[in-house]
Parts: C-alpha cells; sequence; structure tokens
C-alpha cells in the first residue's frame, strides 16, 4: 500500500506566512523559513509555499523568499504563484525548490504545462486547481468552477475537465483546493476530491478544510486522496504532522512516520 502524504502549506504575502477563511480575512502566521524548518521537523512529508499574491499583482515569485525556506529544508518543497514562463520555473527550480505550482497561468496559456514538463520532467510539475462548487447547477460537484488569480476570478473552466487536461499535458500532480471548504476547520470536500481523483491517473493532494484527524482519515478513503494539505491547524498548534501521522497510523491509514 502506498502511503499516503502530510503536506505542510505556507500561504505567503509580503514575505509572511498568512492565513485566512475562504481566501479572505488573512492574519499573520509567522516567517515562512522558520514555520517550515519547524513542520519538517515534526514530520511532514513535503512544503508547499504559495506566494499568495504575486499573480495579482503581476510580478514574480519572491525568490529570496524561496532561498531562505529552502536552506531549512530536506524535504520535498513545491513553490507556487507568479510562475507565467518556465524560464520563471528554473529561476524557482535554481532558488531551491523541488517542485513548481501553475495555476492562474496554466489557464491562461495551458502550453506552459507541456513546457516546465518537458525541461524538468512531470514529477516537477504541480497544477494547482482553486475550485468553488456551482449552486446553481445540476450536480455542483461535476460542474464546479475553477478560480483564478488568488480565487478572485473565474476561468470558465470545469475542475474535473481541466484536471483531466492538465494531465495530458504533463502534469505529475494535481493540487485541489476547495475554496468552499479552505479555513474553516469543518472538512475537506470529499466528493469534489473523488471525482478529480477518479478522473485522472496521477497523485491527487487534497487542500482546504482540514481540522481534525477523522478529516483526513475521510478524505483519504471517501475521497480518494494521494496527499493532504493543512496550514492553519500546523501554523497555529492545533496539531502537528507528528502528532497526525500517529493517530492516522492507529486508525490504519498508511503514513511514513517520522523518527
Amino acid at each position: 500500500m502506498l502511503t499516503k502524504r502530510i503536506i505542510a502549506c505556507l500561504d505567503v504575502h509580503g514575505g509572511r506566512v498568512v492565513k485566512g477563511v475562504q481566501f479572505v480575512d488573512l492574519i499573520d502566521a509567522g516567517d515562512p523559513a522558520a514555520l517550515a524548518a519547524r513542520h519538517a521537523r515534526e514530520g511532514a512529508d513535503e512544503i508547499v509555499l504559495l506566494d499568495i499574491t504575486a499573480t495579482h499583482e503581476g510580478r514574480q515569485t519572491l525568490l529570496d523568499t524561496v532561498r531562505r525556506t529552502a536552506r531549512e529544508l530536506f524535504i520535498p518543497f513545491a513553490v507556487g504563484g507568479g510562475i507565467r514562463t518556465a524560464a520563471d520555473a528554473a529561476q524557482v527550480f535554481e532558488a531551491g525548490a523541488d517542485k513548481v505550482s501553475v495555476n492562474s497561468a496554466a489557464l491562461a496559456d495551458p502550453t506552459l504545462i507541456d513546457a516546465i514538463g518537458r525541461t524538468f520532467g512531470a514529477q516537477a510539475v504541480v497544477v494547482a486547481i482553486d475550485a468553488r462548487r456551482d449552486p446553481e447547477a445540476a450536480d455542483p460537484v461535476r460542474d464546479a468552477q475553477v478560480f483564478v488569480q488568488g480565487g478572485r476570478k473565474p476561468a470558465g473552466r470545469r475542475v474535473v475537465e481541466w484536471a483531466h487536461e492538465a494531465e495530458a499535458r504533463g502534469a505529475g500532480e494535481i493540487l485541489l483546493t476547495s475554496m468552499d471548504s479552505d479555513g474553516t476547520r469543518a472538512g475537506f470536500d470529499c466528493e469534489l476530491t473523488a471525482a478529480v481523483s477518479e478522473s485522472v491517473g496521477i497523485p491527487v493532494i487534497a487542500s482546504g478544510g482540514a481540522g481534525t484527524v477523522a478529516h483526513f482519515i475521510e478524505v483519504f478513503a471517501r475521497g480518494k486522496a494521494d496527499a493532504a494539505l493543512a496550514a492553519s491547524i500546523f501554523h497555529f498548534g492545533v496539531s502537528s504532522s507528528r502528532s497526525l501521522k500517529e493517530e492516522l497510523a492507529r486508525a490504519g491509514v498508511s503514513v511514513r512516520l517520522p523518527c
């Protein structure tokens, strides 16, 4: 049985880690490098750093922040935000990232996925999808919509069909964030996660809504996720990756336990 990964997420704004609810009402959570080091020590399998305003502000990723954070890590490190070209991706890799996450730019020009994958390999390309259910749709899950620019603007694409295209273009993973659940600590959107997981053959990372161990158990089982990402429960001391994994292991979930 493949182990399920636990990923700690750092949403960065102005060089600081922040966390909000449903992409708004942001509060400061600390220094990215310090938090990344702490989460790694506590047993996170990977760290994801997302520069959440780079695309909206039309600038590149904060490379100095990436370098400082990368120096603290000996586990896989993914970076997203402001990556619009393969050259941008190259700079992020040179700064110490192992993977890049692309979102708005990939929707504007899907060949970006092909270009990064050809140069750096599919394992280095994560396509991030910010998703919101459409309550007016006949099937709110299958018709869930993709949003761009940090969740500010609808992209005019359905989540499941975009995930399928991203895989076909060479993405190695999908990072699926439920905007409806983000920051609520009320649980992952298991139905939407399962719909995406069943439509692709690459790993799907569930994001948005982590609050309890039961939520992780549910998204791995019912949501069919390969990995689960959390932010606020780790940043603010609700849980650590170590304690979460120990509880998951006791519940029969296959995880890599920290030494």
